[in-house]
């Protein structure tokens, strides 16, 4: 519950800034200086960057405590950048597009036989995004599951993985694909269903090493991308192992129970254009804008919207060489729908003329790590390098944190964010970006260089209700955050330094491109089709 003094101060904030009473400068004159990456960075600053997060606050606080798109908190946010862009002077549109809303609004999962046991919700399993509804209780069967390191998986991939033993009892899947094949959490799902299962239960693969592959081990979120007729739940590699060994003994039952809902949506991306600039060179720059159905969403992604926009804001009056186009993403919580939808419908004479897409999602996590997509693919690990010219974008990255003396993590190109239409085969633009951390524990390594709690995740709030400015009044470990206030300067559920100097690093990266994409190698119509993400190749997304 938000307090009634900052429910105030969140309302009169939003009010406020849609009424333009915070200092936003009326449109100027083109303005140049032998420095704009200086000049920018310099003028982005915390204080600007924590109005729009207190606005968005505020915004959720009477819409329901959420900005989800295809509700009224997202169409308040989406109000409120396009009034401050357009007001600062730029070229403000919103494309409209469907998508399919998916809420789970309570579930349970439950071991009946032979140990009787009641699994919590965020710890030990999660509702894959667009779960059916309604209850399932039975057997479980094992279903073409590998347990054998390396642990290579395809299981559910293939209807004829599926025997005619699953016809009414439940399903357990392992995670994972054929190398070069997609396999999507929703395919698995639908096969099972399609072989009669009444419900499904999907573990996380196991392979590589917990250290090392800690993604591929714990807990992990999903989505099916389209309603099933089944409940289905996500857990961990170690629980799934246990009752995969237990259903081959013949002594597993479970019960899984979801109150979901699952219809098709209207919703916005919003756009703001400079009026100078190339427009045969576009510089793209984008962050998600719409938060989980359940939570204000002010780190997953208030933080990527509120830099960005600042920026915009501080950038208005700055002649650009190139054309910048900020977006404002919808429904990257539905699979990706607003950033799919956009760059899908982007004739082939359009795409051409966009240089490069820089990608912001999750910038302030109060646990941080200073992550930069992994453009040259230098980590070896996971999905391939981005299309040509993702290198030399990680590499002005990589310079301005240096010149911070921060180091920098590589974040793979998993094709969990709205970066993934940009890059997928077939498009081929060149894409980077900055990412704090999500469900991940921390590392003792990792603590070494940032600080922070070890174990802990990254964002412990990521896609709950304490994602906000109060985060121990909407559920969040008070113990945790204690801990972490002792190491960082938190509001809410943000980190300030993070958020603060991955700010900084929009704008120098922005301002660079923004007078500068002559690193950037130009694209033939082959280049175009030789990046592919991963895309998770198993239908994981970060949101």
């Amino acid at each position: 519950m938000v307090s009634r003094s900052l429910r105030r101060l969140c309302g009169a904030a939003a009010a406020a800034v849609l009424l333009g009473a915070f200092t936003v400068a009326a449109p100027a004159r083109a303005h140049s200086t032998d420095d704009p990456v200086r000049k920018l960075t310099k003028d982005v600053t915390l204080s600007g960057l924590l109005r729009h997060l207190v606005a968005f606050q505020g915004i959720a606080a009477v819409s329901g405590g959420n900005r989800a798109s295809g509700m009224p908190g997202y169409d308040r946010s989406a109000d409120y950048v396009a009034a401050l862009a357009g007001h600062a002077g730029y070229k403000v549109t919103r494309q409209p597009f469907s998508f399919t809303f998916c809420e789970d609004t309570g579930s349970s999962f439950a071991q009946l036989a032979p140990t009787p046991t009641t699994y919590v919700a965020g710890t030990d399993y999660d509702v894959l995004d667009c779960s059916g509804g309604g209850s399932a209780s039975g057997a479980v069967v094992p279903v073409d599951v590998n347990l054998t390191p390396p642990r290579a998986s395809t299981s559910g991939c293939e209807p004829g993985d599926f025997g005619p033993e699953v016809a009414g009892k439940i399903a357990i899947m392992q995670r994972g694909a054929a190398p070069g094949t997609s396999c999507g959490f929703g395919l698995k799902v639908r096969n099972a269903q399609a072989a009669g299962a009444i419900g499904a239960i999907i573990f996380n693969q196991g392979n590589g090493t917990p250290e090392a592959n800690p993604d591929r081990f714990g807990l992990f979120t999903g989505t099916l991308g389209v309603p099933v007729g089944i409940p289905a739940v996500s857990i961990s590699y170690d629980l799934g192992a246990a009752l995969v060994a237990a259903a081959l003994a013949g002594t597993l039952n479970v019960r899984i129970s979801v109150d979901a809902t699952s219809e098709v949506r209207e919703t916005v991306n919003v756009f703001a254009e400079s009026r100078w600039g190339d427009p045969d060179e576009v510089v793209m720059v984008g962050a998600h804008l719409d938060s989980e159905p359940d939570t204000a969403g002010i780190n997953d992604n208030g933080t990527g919207s509120a830099g960005i926009l600042e920026v915009a804001l501080r950038m208005a009056k700055f002649k650009t060489k190139n054309k910048v186009r900020f977006a404002w993403w919808g429904a990257e919580e539905s699979n990706l729908a607003g950033s799919t939808f956009y760059v899908a419908n982007l004739p082939q004479a359009e795409r051409d003329r966009v240089a490069l897409y820089l990608n912001f999602d999750m910038i302030g996590s109060p646990n941080y790590t200073f992550g930069v997509y992994d453009g040259d693919d230098s980590a070896a690990a996971g999905s391939p390098a981005g299309p040509p010219g993702s290198a030399q974008i990680e590499d002005v990255f990589e310079a301005f944190f240096a010149s911070r003396g921060e180091p920098t993590a590589a974040s793979d190109f998993t094709g969990r964010s709205d970066y993934g239409p940009f890059i997928a085969a077939g498009v081929g633009i060149p894409a980077g970006g900055l990412f704090t951390g999500a469900e991940l524990s921390k590392t003792a390594a990792e603590v070494a260089l940032w600080g922070g709690v070890a174990g802990a995740p990254y964002d412990p709030c990521y896609h709950a209700p304490c994602d906000s400015l109060t985060p121990e009044r909407n559920g969040a470990d008070a113990e945790l955050y204690r801990q972490l206030r002792r190491e960082y300067r938190l509001f809410g559920n943000v980190n300030l330094f993070a958020f603060d100097t991955n700010a900084d690093a929009v704008a120098t990266a922005v301002a660079t491109f923004a007078y500068d994409t002559s690193t950037i190698p130009l694209r033939a119509a082959a280049a175009r089709t030789a990046a592919s993400p991963a895309q998770d190749r198993d239908g994981a997304w970060l949101g």
